[in-house]
């Protein structure tokens, strides 16, 4: 299952969660999402 934000609303929505016709948060009916990201930093080594 995947994890969700609400883009109003700011609450963390599953994906089972979710209605799957139209996709719309069950708290306050946006159909905005942000995929919750893990706080981890990525390094790069430059060429």
């Amino acid at each position: 299952m995947s994890q969700y934000v609400c883009a109003v609303c700011k609450r963390d929505i599953e994906s089972s969660e979710m209605n799957k016709v139209g996709l719309r948060c069950k708290y306050c009916g946006s159909k905005i999402f942000y995929k919750k990201r893990p706080n981890i930093k990525k390094r790069l080594l430059a060429r």
